[in-house]
């Protein structure tokens, strides 16, 4: 791998099954030479969720379980404490398994809009619904980041930091497609060029290294997202459609790296590497791009988590994208 790239050919999404901190870094670190990631592993319950760990990151804001979901609360709480300490537990297996690591390493939380449209205020709405809120959200989860990306590079000094934000919500964010707490209304979209600046200014936490947006939600705003200054966009390959071919085009054309979830989440057969890439290879063919760049723009992934699928289809599915990943390198016609 050129010593240059900060991204290697393939990684996986963040969630994986169990319950078992070792086990996981094991699989992440092992499965992905290049470019291992710090899995998460939601079974253990609230505050190892997507949105609970992240909650647990944020800086003078503290959330809280509540039958209906995490709210935001006056003071840390055993729900903050709890994922603080499973972030500690997988930063130390993460740490044990990367001794002498040097290379591209990912780390995932959930982005500011995600996290704005999961996080209720006291009245039981979403802080999607109070833009000072979101404001606050957004300055609270900047400042969480840092300190989080400070002891992951003190844990793991070789190692490049890419930060991925993950942002399943953000296109129902645009569309206005959130609910509200009564489910009968949803909140209304919010401004474009809020979304994108708020966005921004969340990348620029992670200055000079790389920043990656997920969403594994269909119509991805490939636009907005190069605009906010994101360095790869990663999503589920699956749901993309000729719609979408202006818009990749120009994002790869832009620099900016394609992270193409091409293997599925949830256990099923899996086909032969260079069939699960042939899709990528078409797309490519169709937007008239160069073959020789193909293994330079695209990081192959599972399309979404693996927190659903049994622990032997995932440590499948992550073996998978590496041979995937190879296949386009080897063979980009």
């Amino acid at each position: 791998m050129n010593d240059n790239t900060p991204f290697g050919p393939a990684t996986g999404i963040g969630s994986l099954p169990g319950t078992d901190a070792r086990e996981a870094a094991k699989t992440a670190t092992g499965s992905f030479e290049d470019f291992p990631f710090l899995p998460e592993l939601p079974a253990r319950g609230p505050g190892a969720d997507m949105i609970g760990r992240t909650a647990g990151m944020l800086v003078e804001l503290y959330a809280r379980v509540e039958p209906s979901g995490w709210r935001i609360g006056d003071r840390p709480g055993r729900d903050t404490k709890r994922a603080r300490s499973w972030l500690g537990e997988d930063l130390d297996a993460l740490e044990e398994f990367t001794q002498g690591y040097e290379g591209p390493l990912k780390v995932q939380a959930v982005g500011p809009w995600t996290l704005a449209a999961a996080l209720e205020l006291k009245n039981g709405e979403a802080a999607l619904s109070d833009p000072g809120a979101c404001r606050d959200l957004a300055a609270s989860l900047a400042e969480g980041l840092r300190q989080h990306l400070d002891e992951v590079r003190r844990r793991v000094p070789g190692a490049r930091l890419v930060l991925q934000l993950d942002e399943p919500s953000l296109t129902a964010v645009l569309r206005g497609q959130v609910k509200t707490a009564s489910g009968y209304r949803t909140h209304r979209a919010v401004d474009r060029q809020v979304v994108e600046a708020t966005l921004r200014d969340l990348v620029g936490v992670h200055t000079p290294g790389p920043v990656v947006v997920h969403t594994c939600a269909p119509d991805v705003p490939f636009a907005l997202l190069r605009r906010a200054g994101a360095a790869g966009i990663s999503f589920d390959f699956s749901l993309l459609t000729e719609r979408d071919d202006e818009a990749i085009g120009e994002t790869v054309e832009g620099g900016t790296r394609l992270f193409a979830g091409i293997v599925p989440g949830t256990d099923g057969p899996l086909s032969d590497p260079a069939g699960s890439v042939m899709g990528v290879r078409t797309l490519w063919r169709r937007l008239g791009l160069r073959p020789g760049l193909l293994a330079q723009a695209v990081t192959v992934t599972p399309a979404c988590g693996l927190a659903g699928a049994s622990p032997d289809y995932a440590r499948r599915a992550l073996a998978h994208c590496v041979r995937a990943a190879r296949s386009l390198a080897d063979n980009p016609e």
